[in-house]
């Protein structure tokens, strides 16, 4: 299955070329995606998610975590001395290399990662800026002020 690129919203929406490039890289990504090591996301608070990933097996030691221009990489990679020596009768826990890309809002940040169990933790908020937040706007009222000062002559 291909994605078909979006259209060139350029010429309607000022300033969202950006927008319309990461929503592509996204919709690629996902197209590509398999299913190991298996995650959940999960939304703890109004601003704060939680990446859980299954990686067992894995050390921090094996774990790389990377955020580069709006992009959160995860990677795993045992060493061969690592591996469990002998043969496997039945082998059904993976240890096989992985990467997993989640694609992030230019507000959201990395607040700290765990392993747990097996499990790893990301913990990513959305921080949003001042100059984003709902403020409210003083209306003057210029009639008021304008008979203030007809009436101070």
């Amino acid at each position: 299955m291909t994605f078909t690129p979006l259209p060139n919203f350029t010429t309607y929406a000022v300033g969202f070329e950006d927008t319309v490039k990461r929503l592509q890289d996204l919709a690629n990504t996902t197209l590509k995606s398999v299913g190991y090591p298996p995650y959940n996301i999960v939304k703890t608070d109004e601003n704060k998610y939680l990446i859980e990933m299954a990686v067992a097996g894995f050390g921090k030691q094996n774990i790389e975590i990377e955020i580069h221009e709006g992009k959160l990489t995860v990677k795993g990679k045992l060493d061969s001395d690592e591996k469990m020596p002998g043969a496997f009768l039945y082998k059904g826990i993976s240890d096989r290399a992985f990467m997993r890309t989640f694609t992030l809002a230019d507000t959201v940040e990395i607040q700290g990662a765990e392993l747990v169990n097996g499990m790893l933790k990301v913990f990513l908020e959305n921080v949003i800026p001042e100059s984003n937040k709902p403020k409210k706007v003083e209306i003057n009222d210029v009639s008021a002020e304008a008979s203030t000062k007809k009436a101070s002559k």
